[in-house]
Parts: structure tokens; C-alpha cells; sequence
């Protein structure tokens, strides 16, 4: 699959995961464009390469800012959702889906009206419910009987099928990547929508100005998937993958929390007390992605261990956070 002198659009490319992409998009000599609201992207995000790329500055829940962006395009990368950490998609019931659902509608029909080549949707982990109480290793297919524990998980459901029909009536070549845990530097920081790896470093970072708490008993297990991984990742499966069959990405190194906390800890270099926060959500207590589907299409699995994916999330935080100490 050629990159070079390719229309590239990135929904949400202004995020976490997004800048990441933008940037590699670039390295491999992409015409890129963004769309994004900025209600979660950061211009800082995209400020090192703003002067190479197209920016769109659209709610993507309008269709007709959705055609806007999709004129011209030859492959869409759609990354933008309404999300957060676990305390946010736990209560936001209409939040977590509606914005979501409109946005995937939207710019699958922006995509067939404008004959995009070829769309990536990125759905979520959250897809799965456990089914033990020991290690839940989810195979693609353990998705259905379908029952996500949040309308967030809802939301990326109906998108993964939405996506499958739009191949199916119209040939868009389609591929759908679920994401395991993603972390490492441009990801929010803000203790309102921050994920476990970002909420922690900040906590250890701002102690003892803040206390280092962590949700549920800390013997919940996780296996993390470095961004720059991630980017790898989606880049392969919009190559690899265009019947819209859906494929996990995701690591199988496993850590606990607790371990994940320490880790990070030692990193600072600091002597700080563990606190456990029994009334949060602790999400599902077990999991990682099963790869063997992974491996197999994209001949491929992430490279960077997690000790060393924490030590320059680490180090970035440190400089964004250096001027609130």
C-alpha cells in the first residue's frame, strides 16, 4: 500500500493517539489532514508539524462538516469519540454514546458521498465483558453475545457494525482495530478525563501537593500498549484489512496495578505511600488482548517494553506538569 503523495485524513488528530499517527503519516510522506474540535485535542499536540498539514477545526457530529473534511481524501483514519478514563465512561450514559454514534455515522456516509478508498475505525477494548474472574484473554470473537459494560463500549459496537455494512453495500475497504490500553506522551493529563499510566505519573509527579490514590484494590491486571506501537499498529491494519473484520491491538505483557504504581514510583525516585480508593470503579478486574489474530494478518507485535514506553511517558509528563510545581 502506497503512503506517499496520499490525501490522509485523521479524525480526532489532534488527541493523544492522533498526533502520534499525523506525525508518522507525515514521515511517510502523506498529504494529512485533520479534523478535530479541540473539546479533547491539543494544539500543542499538532504545533511541531502544524505548518504541513490541512486543519479542520469541525464538530464531526454535523454531516456537513463531515463531507467538508472527506473532499479529496483517499483514506480515513476515524480516532475521534467521546472518551475517558473509567470514572467518566462509568457515569456518562448519553455522553458516552451519542456523540460517538453520531460522529461514525456521519463520516462513513461523508466517506461513500466523497468515494474514500479505503477507512480505518478504531474501536475499544471495551467492547468485551470478563466471563471469569481469573484472566480474561479476549479472542475477537468473545465480543458477542454482545453486553460492554458501558454505552462507551455500546457506541464502538455499533460502529465496528456500521463500518461492516458500509463495506459490504458500498466497498469501502474498511478495517477495525481494537485498542488495548494505549499510553505514552501526549496523553490528557486532566485527573477529570485521564486514563490509569497518565493519572498515576501525574499523582506521583504533583506528591505530595496530591495523594497517590488508586482505584480498587490494585490486584487488577492490564497489559499496556505503547503509542508509538499503537501507530505502527493502525498503519499495518489499514494496509492488511479491508473487510471490516475487526482485530485486536494490543500487548501481552501483563503488570498489575499495583506493579504498574510502583513501576512509576521508582521512576520518580520518591518515597510515597499507596492508597487505595475502594468506592471507584476499578473497571474489569483481569484482561489483555489475545494477539494470535494480530500476529497472524499483520505480521507484527509491539516492541517497546512497558519499563521502558513509562520512562518517556514519564520524562514528557515531567515537562508538561513542570510548570504547575
Amino acid at each position: 500500500m502506497i503512503w506517499n503523495d496520499k490525501n490522509v485524513l485523521v479524525t480526532g488528530g489532534a488527541g493523544f493517539i492522533g498526533s502520534h499517527l499525523v506525525k508518522r503519516l507525515l514521515d511517510l510522506g502523506s498529504h494529512v489532514s485533520i479534523a478535530d474540535d479541540f473539546s479533547r485535542g491539543r494544539r500543542k499536540n499538532i504545533e511541531p508539524f502544524l505548518d504541513e498539514i490541512q486543519l479542520h477545526t469541525l464538530d464531526l457530529t454535523k454531516p456537513e462538516n463531515c463531507i467538508k473534511a472527506t473532499k479529496g481524501i483517499d483514506y480515513v483514519f476515524h480516532l475521534a469519540a467521546s472518551v475517558g478514563g473509567i470514572h467518566y465512561i462509568k457515569k456518562e450514559n448519553v455522553g458516552g454514546s451519542t456523540p460517538s454514534l453520531l460522529m461514525n455515522t456521519n463520516m462513513m456516509e461523508a466517506s461513500r458521498i466523497n468515494d474514500v478508498e479505503r477507512f480505518l475505525f478504531t474501536s475499544s477494548a471495551c467492547v468485551y465483558r470478563e466471563k471469569t474472574s481469573e484472566l480474561n484473554r479476549f479472542k475477537e470473537e468473545d465480543a458477542y453475545p454482545a453486553n460492554p459494560h458501558t454505552t462507551y463500549g455500546w457506541a464502538k459496537l455499533m460502529g465496528e457494525i456500521q463500518c461492516k455494512s458500509y463495506y459490504l453495500d458500498y466497498g469501502i475497504k474498511s478495517s477495525v482495530v481494537r485498542i488495548f490500553n494505549a499510553y505514552g506522551e501526549n496523553e490528557n493529563l486532566d485527573p477529570r478525563w485521564s486514563h490509569v499510566i497518565p493519572s498515576t505519573i501525574r499523582k506521583t509527579i504533583l506528591y505530595p501537593k496530591e495523594e497517590l490514590k488508586i482505584f480498587g484494590d490494585g490486584t487488577q491486571e492490564r497489559a499496556f500498549l505503547y503509542v508509538k506501537d499503537c501507530v505502527e499498529g493502525l498503519i499495518l491494519s489499514m494496509e492488511k484489512i479491508e473487510d471490516a473484520e475487526p482485530i485486536n491491538l494490543g500487548s501481552e505483557e501483563l503488570v498489575s496495578i499495583n506493579e504498574l504504581t510502583k513501576k512509576i514510583i521508582t521512576l520518580s525516585g520518591k518515597e510515597i505511600k499507596i492508597e487505595n480508593d475502594l468506592s471507584a470503579p476499578p473497571g474489569t478486574h483481569k484482561y489483555c488482548a489475545d494477539t494470535t489474530k494480530m500476529k497472524k494478518v499483520l505480521g507484527w507485535s509491539p516492541q517497546t517494553p512497558l519499563s521502558e514506553g513509562l520512562r518517556r511517558t514519564y520524562n514528557w509528563a515531567l515537562g508538561e506538569l513542570s510548570v504547575g510545581q
